[in-house]
């Protein structure tokens, strides 16, 4: 069977293009020669399955009162154990979690992050072998940023998250990257561009091998 890693995040896991000049297809959705998701696939090879699991406004624990079904941990049971057998489970959150309406810092992100490893570890969907959970930081939303429904402080909230998801990740005994880097479009500074897509699926070709 080939080694699956499945790849939960939010919008930039399912690879949504705030520029449509930037996308192949000119569309809201990077295609599957763009995505970080499917790059990795490619850079890996047949020996492995990469599946998506990407939806925008996902965040770690926040229940949104404007949408429905927006956290992870409510969907995490039934997530995992629909793609069992996992080998490498890559959580790329906390985005979503700065959002105004929440009224996290980020070290309630991190906090709300660790609650999500914890559920997806006890989550019997890992075969013979023990949880292997790789926590990927999102880059920070950059100065320029500006959008009424994720309301404000929301730059400098992102600012801190990476550092405190290292914390987390290293009580945890997950792994850990932070893709602070990867570029991020000068539309609405948080998504990644065509090119930050390729800078992501690079660093997680090099590092997912060593962790399988």
């Amino acid at each position: 069977m080939k080694k699956h890693v499945l790849c939960l995040g939010d919008s930039n896991t399912h690879g949504y293009c705030a520029d449509p000049t930037d996308c192949a297809d000119g569309g809201i959705r990077f295609n599957e020669e763009e995505r970080w998701t499917c790059r990795l696939q490619t850079a890996l090879g047949s020996d492995y399955l990469v599946t998506e699991e990407g939806l925008s406004g996902r965040t770690t624990v926040f229940v949104d009162p404007i949408h429905e079904s927006m956290d992870a941990l409510s969907a995490a049971y039934a997530l995992l154990k629909s793609h069992e057998i996992i080998d490498l489970l890559i959580i790329m959150l906390g985005t979503n979690d700065v959002k105004e309406r929440f009224g996290a810092n980020a070290a309630c992100i991190a906090a709300g992050l660790e609650r999500l490893i914890l559920k997806c570890k006890s989550v019997d969907c890992w075969g013979a072998k023990a949880p292997n959970i790789l926590v990927v930081a999102p880059p920070r939303i950059k100065e320029g940023f500006h959008d009424p429904v994720m309301g404000e402080g929301c730059v400098e909230r992102s600012a801190g998250v990476a550092e405190q998801f290292r914390v987390i990740a290293e009580r945890q005994g997950v792994h850990f990257l932070d893709a602070e880097g990867c570029e991020f479009n000068q539309i609405d500074f948080m998504h990644l561009t065509r090119h930050g897509h390729a800078q992501l699926a690079e660093k997680l070709a090099e590092l997912v091998p060593t962790l399988l």
